[in-house]
């Protein structure tokens, strides 16, 4: 009777899952607009270099008598060639100080924590079972999540958890913690010969835990930094938040001449495990499981030699106004008191939305000018004409050579793929990070970044886009360019399995 029960509660959960929209086929025009306007505000620098070009290109063509002529033109024009000298250099003057300074991407390391701490599916539920927390219809139904989720045998679950009774207790978290963000930081220091005390601008970001002190006032006193650091603590914002540290990074370092700054991205399970038997609520036990990685940013001209990537655009979408979307996503107690995260039947459909807003305003800063008329012409068409046409499906992949999509779960990577019309190779990285590593939250990106080094297929001018959706609700994307065929560093993620991938994935 029981097995009954859950078997047609889990076919209802199937037949009412909401899969994301086909938001290509519809776009909000403020959006666009927005894209638009990032656009035009480099229209100056666009228009000034062909405007040069022509110009020299029509000083090839002169003679020797014509420039003679134009020579005893200015001798006779002196004080207007100098003012003019002069305004050409207080333009560029200008230009060259207002203009936003590059940012380089020197290294990032990821944490792989050891062997011991595997979690293998059948491990997993045996475990689940001897803690006496679930009912049958709980482990059967995390069974059914398990098997469809993506998750390969080779998880990591923290020490805590691996314990019967389960010890979730604070120096524990604080444990965990300290093993993901300190190996993570030991192997980038040691790849890069960067000293800590070097270090200008640090940024956290864990969603969960939020000790005090900060996580990152933990790095600080591990790592001695000097005591003049800008360091900030981001909490509570999910998955995303790895891509808010970036852009937060960026900001400083435009304030900031010649420094670095690191960003470290990881998520607590310790304290966050969820022991009910709440349906919604047990989905993140199943698929959220140990991982960190950490980031080192410059905006010294001199490190581009040495760098992997330069940021090109960061775009931030957030729907927290829109009450579903704010609570799709919702860290609270069950019936019995229990503390755990529910996310809501509605999520793919939120995520669907979120994304659309992202990529319509991101779209303009990266398509080719090609797709972005044609694309433009039949919004504008279709908007203010009623024309009925199809409207035109921008191709990103004329704008990305890879693509690294949060691994959050299998259902958003196949409706990500359909809907932007990706190839298996493109999703390929998001799926090997899904089934190796789990869902490791912020910091998925980077596993998934790590992997596409590791095949070799990271070419120099290469751009890749990093998506990620986080509680909120928030969609936001990283834009990147890489500036040598990049080689996987030493220590990565995928160093002792990598020619074991692409595996095959069961459905």
């Amino acid at each position: 009777m029981r097995a009954t029960t859950v078997e047609a509660h889990h076919n209802e959960i199937h037949n009412n899952r909401r899969s994301l929209p086909d938001f290509l086929q519809s776009v909000n025009l403020k959006y666009v607009k927005l894209g638009y306007h990032y656009l035009m505000s480099h229209l100056f620098t666009l228009l000034l270099i062909p405007l040069i070009a022509l110009s020299l290109i029509e000083a090839t063509h002169m003679s020797q008598d014509e420039i003679h002529e134009i020579w005893l033109q200015l001798q006779y024009n002196l004080v207007t060639v100098i003012m003019g000298l002069a305004f050409l250099v207080f333009i560029s003057t200008v230009y060259i100080i207002s203009r936003p300074r590059a940012i380089f991407l020197v290294d990032y390391a990821c944490y792989r924590a050891p062997p011991h701490l595997k979690a293998p599916l059948q491990r997993f539920m045996k475990h689940s079972r001897l803690t006496g927390d679930f009912d049958e219809s709980s482990l059967e139904f995390q069974r059914k999540i398990l098997e469809r989720s993506g998750l390969g045998e080779e998880t990591y679950v923290p020490e805590a958890m691996q314990y019967l009774p389960p010890r979730p207790s604070m120096a524990n978290a604080r444990e965990e913690a300290e093993h993901v963000m300190f190996g993570a930081l030991d192997a980038l220091f040691q790849n890069t010969l960067i000293k800590p005390k070097d270090i200008g601008v640090l940024v956290v970001n864990c969603s969960l835990f939020n000790p005090t002190p900060s996580l990152s006032a933990m790095i600080v006193n591990k790592y001695k930094l000097r005591g003049n650091i800008k360091s900030f603590n981001l909490g509570g914002m999910g998955c995303s938040a790895g891509v808010i540290a970036i852009d937060l990074a960026r900001d400083m370092l435009h304030v900031h001449r010649s420094t670095y700054a690191v960003v470290v991205s990881t998520e607590n399970i310790t304290q966050n495990w969820y022991f009910g038997n709440k349906k919604s609520m047990l989905i993140p036990n199943c698929l959220f499981r140990v991982g960190g990685a950490a980031v080192l940013l410059s905006n010294k001209s001199s490190d581009r030699q040495r760098a992997k990537y330069k940021l090109v655009h960061v775009v931030r979408t957030h729907c927290g106004s829109d009450d579903k979307a704010f609570q799709c996503v919702y860290q609270e107690q069950d019936d019995v008191g229990k503390v755990g995260v529910s996310l809501s039947k509605d999520l793919m459909a939120i995520a669907g939305g979120a994304l659309k807003t992202n990529i319509t305003t991101l779209g303009p800063l990266v398509l080719p000018i090609s797709e972005q008329l044609l694309f433009f012409a039949t919004l504008v068409a279709r908007r203010f004409f009623n024309a009925k046409i199809k409207p035109y499906i921008p191709d990103f992949k004329l704008a990305f050579d890879h693509f690294c999509i949060h691994a959050g779960g299998r259902a958003v990577i196949d409706e990500l793929e359909k809907n932007l019309d990706l190839s298996p190779v493109h999703v390929e990285a998001s799926r090997m990070t899904l089934h190796r590593y789990g869902n490791t939250s912020s910091s998925s990106i980077w596993y998934e970044l790590a992997y596409i080094e590791a095949k070799g297929r990271m070419k120099r001018r290469n751009r890749v886009w990093q998506i990620a959706f986080g509680s909120g609700f928030k969609c936001n994307s990283a834009v990147w360019e890489a500036l040598c065929d990049v080689k996987p560093s030493p220590k990565g993620p995928w160093e002792d399995c990598i020619d074991r991938y692409p595996v095959k994935i069961v459905t």
